[in-house]
């Protein structure tokens, strides 16, 4: 017997004869075993314990610039005359990726061309794979009535290097079971805030407590912090959070995860 519990080849050839299968069948037999025990499933994925950084920052409205290793990835580009209200209007030209996510077909969403460097389009529910980054979108609604009020929307659970980012998109609704298992894992969260064809400040604190992640940024708000009639702020206090100082981009690793759940306030960079 090997190690693998495996009969060794020779004594499969010596009893082939009697037990009533070919050569052939007993290779077949042999082989699907340990082909079963060796192959990974192809929806699993498998996370390597690097070290790399992922710079994430804020442009504003559902759009983030995530920066890997060897990738740059924008989330829900908006166009010029949908630019926050917080900054000027959107430069999104000066900032090259490689990847675009689009949560659904608004122009304060899917302003591909106002992005550098020729990048690859992603739209809708599937399993993509580009440049090493693993992209599974997840249908889901922009709205609590199926989408009868606001059409679809798609969340994006993004593996790049060895970190698991979720951008929720334009979520209108809390998340179904199917949806949870697809995200269960995340190690940030990109969640709306702004209750303005989103999930408001109560229920993505319930969204955040029902993935868990080890970071939660809220975007797709206008409000400053201290305001407390703000979306920012209820998020806040229903997070459990008595203040927060808005830093320009996060820089985070697999070793600097924190242990429990910390919300993070990004200040929009452009």
């Amino acid at each position: 017997m090997l190690e693998n519990g495996l009969r060794p080849f020779s004594n499969i050839y010596k009893n082939f004869e009697q037990s009533g299968y070919s050569l052939v069948g007993h290779l077949s037999l042999w082989y699907n075993k340990i082909r079963a025990r060796t192959l990974v499933p192809a929806r699993c994925y498998v996370r390597e314990e690097k070290n790399t950084s992922m710079e994430i920052s804020w442009l504003g409205h559902a759009c983030f610039q995530l920066r890997g290793k060897n990738v740059t990835l924008i989330t829900d580009p908006f166009s010029p005359q949908q630019g926050p209200s917080q900054g000027n209007a959107s430069r999104l030209s000066k900032v090259n990726a490689s990847i675009v996510t689009i949560s659904h077909n608004h122009p304060g969403h899917n302003y591909v061309m106002g992005v550098g460097g020729e990048p690859r389009a992603v739209r809708g529910p599937g399993e993509y794979e580009i440049s090493d980054v693993l992209i599974t979108g997840v249908a889901s609604y922009h709205d609590n009535k199926r989408g009868q009020e606001y059409g679809r929307n798609t969340i994006y659970i993004i593996h790049m290097d060895d970190l698991m980012i979720c951008h929720l998109g334009d979520l209108g609704h809390v998340l179904h079971e199917d949806q949870l298992e697809e995200v269960a894992d995340a190690d940030v969260l990109l969640v709306p805030i702004g209750g303005q064809h989103t999930i408001n400040a109560a229920q993505a604190a319930e969204v955040s407590s029902q993935v868990e992640a080890r970071i939660v940024i809220p975007m797709h708000y206008n409000s400053a912090p201290g305001d407390t009639s703000s979306p920012l702020d209820k998020f806040c206090r229903e997070m459990g959070v008595e203040s927060l100082e808005a830093q320009p981009k996060l820089v985070v690793t697999r070793s600097n995860l924190p242990a429990e759940t910390q919300v993070v306030l990004l200040s929009p960079r452009l």
